[in-house]
């Protein structure tokens, strides 16, 4: 399989329903909102985009499947499958809020192989495929080189269920804060990775995650140099809701620190 042919064939899909999602917003308001669950924010512009994002990469590539955040198909591929966020940062995009992408991921045996990021209101596409590099708009990016969390930027996100782990989320950030350059919330884990991917970052991390929010940063982050892990340094993380992405000189101090203030939640007491 051609990977960096079927990346670069995926990336002017991305962007076509990146500019449908951008035209959308011009006219949009809060009475096309719907609601998944607690603040869990959907609208026919989230469900419109992935429709035509399946439309597309059918015809890429048949025999994959689909993992999708809106559920507009069901059909699951034996061994590729694309995970797609069509908007990540829904809440954002409601409130006209800059930072919000279209994530595209390809697995293969639920491991990221491709990835196509494009976050919207710069014109910025991430994009990646396994042994190929990470860019940024035809140009490589990487991660840094930092090696100290004390002159690292750190990122974070809050899920939309916080039950168990409100406390272990707020102490991770009250350390974090003291002790490193200071953390971010920017509301789309897409583009806080896409960000750590570029340098911009030292490190993302978040509970309570889908594959669609990660799978296409994961291979990004990965072939940008860094690392990506579950909270225990394993590898459940497209799948195990848990996740830190970062450059390799701080990755053993923030995952210990994570860990740490996370391994008496309910994220581990019901392992």
């Amino acid at each position: 399989m051609d990977l960096e042919k079927i990346c670069k064939e995926v990336i002017p899909v991305v962007k076509t329903v990146g500019l449908f999602i951008k035209q959308q917003r011009i006219t949009f308001n809060e009475s096309k909102v719907e609601f998944k669950g607690g603040n869990d924010l959907v609208s026919y512009v989230d469900k419109t985009a992935e429709e035509q994002l399946v439309k597309y990469l059918q015809l890429l590539l048949p025999e994959a499947g689909f993992i999708t955040e809106e559920n507009t198909i069901d059909k699951k591929g034996d061994v590729y499958n694309w995970i797609i966020d069509p908007l990540d940062g829904t809440t954002n995009f409601v409130h006209g809020l800059p930072c919000y992408c279209v994530s595209v991921g390809l697995a293969k045996n639920n491991k990221p192989i491709l990835g196509v990021i494009y976050e919207i209101n710069l014109d910025e596409c991430f994009y990646a495929w396994e042994k190929g590099g990470a860019y940024l708009n035809n140009k490589v990016i990487s991660v840094t080189n930092t090696l100290s969390l004390s002159k690292s930027l750190i990122a974070t996100g809050f899920p939309y269920d916080s039950k168990g782990t409100i406390d272990a989320s707020f102490n991770t950030i009250k350390y974090l804060q003291s002790n490193s350059r200071g953390v971010r919330r920017l509301g789309s884990a897409a583009a806080d990775m896409a960000y750590v991917a570029c340098g911009r970052l030292e490190a993302f991390y978040q509970e309570k995650l889908n594959a669609w929010d990660i799978a296409a940063g994961v291979i990004i982050v990965q072939e940008a140099g860094g690392v990506v892990t579950d909270f225990e340094g394993g590898e459940n993380y497209l799948f195990g809701r848990e996740l830190i992405a970062s450059n390799r000189g701080i990755q053993n101090e923030l995952k210990q620190i994570v860990f740490d203030n996370y391994k008496k939640t309910t994220l581990y007491i019901e392992k």
